[in-house]
């Protein structure tokens, strides 16, 4: 059921919020093509091993991705300079999605995490 949930959350969003986020959403399925799609906290993310691993959402003025780890994004700091961020997440325009080459790194970290 997670991912008719996950599809109703995109449906529900407006232009370009919506597509910037499928996009994620298909990155982070092809990084980790074995994690569970699932909402976790009321947002859509991805468990792998009984762990959420990966998740994003959609604000008002951005988009967040969402390590679920507070120690994930300052692990990563040089890369993104130049991001607004919180301990727990990492803000994006509505229009950008993050590059593929971050999205690696940012799971890569966190599967560290999690093993």
């Amino acid at each position: 059921m997670s991912e008719q949930e996950i599809d109703a959350y995109l449906a529900q969003l407006e232009e370009p919020k919506r597509s910037t986020l499928r996009e994620l959403r298909r990155t982070i399925h092809e990084v980790i093509p074995d994690a569970e799609q699932c909402i976790s906290y009321r947002m859509p993310a991805f468990r792998l091993h009984g762990k959420v691993v990966a998740g994003f959402a959609a604000f008002t003025h951005h988009l967040s991705y969402l390590p679920h780890s507070g120690s994930v994004l300052s692990e990563l700091a040089d890369d993104l300079a130049g991001y607004a961020s919180t301990p727990g997440s990492l803000h994006f325009p509505v229009d950008q999605p993050l590059p593929r080459s971050l999205v690696e790194k940012l799971i890569e970290v966190r599967l560290r995490q999690v093993r």
